[in-house]
């Protein structure tokens, strides 16, 4: 908090401040003998009628009457960790966006909105990075007409403070995307490491690799009733790659009447980074080390191809995940989420987009 030099906590913020990263104290129990104070720390996304907004780096908005207040100052940016490599927030969004295309899109200024048949928020999002070149209303207007004439609900990809690197990224369009009356549906994190380090937990011997999704590969997917559309998504990104283990029985992948996978996983490599998607097990088969040998696998081959630097994505509840993945060394670098339109219309939502969004955890 902010003392002056008479050891008095000081209110040194005003609304001049909005969209900065802030920390404040304020009363939580006005007029008792012990007074109580909360400290919350993020960006201020708005000061109006009496009323601060700051949205802390999980998403979260915090609503702080100003006659709690007692300090407050603008704060530094959340430090970079010394974990992982450097990379700002843009850059990251880029890179996930080419490993999971859309099967079409179009621009609209800077913003780019991206269907594709319902399967996955990713490809069925607006990926808004910078100015969409209009004002926000009628942009969103532009948007809900684009999704409504493919029988979409139209859904806005956001991110909010960084963890680790620079980079800016989107508390204030978040607060105005709530304002409107978007919803935010669901909230996961962008984590990265490098692939080096996770290349030496395993020897992968039993992992087989191949360029495209077979039928025993997606025995394994969990996403059912997978169509064209889906493979058709599951194949983009510059290098695309599927790991295989194979199930009881040890049938080689792409033998007839095989067994479903004991465990599948899938990378995309594009230029220095490695990305991995979905490292799924086996329920009757967790605990034997079977993600590590495919997360392995698939991270010498992307040292193989020249990859210095591994994001993944996932859900904020999926504890196996995040102790796996912070096992190999990965980090949170940013939150993300999905806003949905308001009023939307139920009976056009796709199953595939209403269903939970695994985002490749395992």
């Amino acid at each position: 908090m902010e003392i002056s030099a008479a050891g008095r906590l000081e209110i040194r913020i005003t609304a001049a401040d909005v969209g900065k990263r802030v920390s404040v104290r304020c009363l939580t129990t006005p007029g008792r003998t012990h007074e109580k104070f909360t400290d919350t720390v993020g960006v201020l996304t708005s000061w109006n009628t009496g009323e601060l907004v700051i949205r802390r780096r999980d998403g979260e908005s915090v609503r702080i009457p100003e006659s709690s207040l007692v300090a407050g100052k603008v704060a530094p940016s959340a430090p970079a960790r010394r974990r992982g490599p450097a990379a700002s927030y843009e850059e990251l969004a880029r890179v996930a966006s080419r490993a999971w295309r859309p099967v079409e899109s179009e621009r609209l200024g800077e913003w780019e909105l991206r269907a594709a048949a319902g399967f996955t928020r990713r490809a069925n999002s607006v990926l808004p990075l910078g100015d969409p070149g209009l004002p926000l209303d009628e942009a969103l207007t532009v948007v809900r007409r684009w999704y409504g004439d493919r029988g979409l609900p139209a859904y806005i990809q956001t991110a909010t403070e960084a963890r680790t690197g620079p980079g800016s990224t989107q508390e204030l369009l978040c607060a105005e995307l709530e304002q409107r009356g978007w919803t935010r549906e669901v909230t996961a994190e962008m984590w990265i490491g490098r692939p080096a380090p996770v290349a030496e937990l395993a020897a992968g011997a039993g992992v087989v690799l191949s360029r495209a999704a077979d039928a025993q590969w997606l025995g394994r997917y969990q996403r059912k009733g997978v169509s064209d559309v889906a493979l058709q998504v599951l194949g983009t990104g510059p290098s695309v790659w599927f790991a295989t283990v194979p199930g009881a029985g040890g049938d080689a992948p792409g033998a007839g009447g095989a067994a479903v996978p004991a465990a599948i996983g899938r990378l995309v490599v594009d230029g220095r980074w490695a990305g991995f998607a979905a490292v799924e097990v086996d329920p009757e088969r967790r605990r034997e080390g079977l993600a590590t040998e495919v997360m392995a696998a698939l991270a010498r081959q992307a040292l193989a191809e020249g990859a210095s630097a591994a994001w993944l994505q996932v859900e904020a509840d999926n504890e196996g995940a995040r102790a796996l993945y912070g096992g190999m060394g990965f980090g949170a670098h940013h939150a993300y989420h999905h806003y949905r339109e308001p009023a939307v219309n139920e009976s056009a939502v796709s199953e595939a987009v209403t269903d939970a969004d695994r985002y490749g955890s395992s």
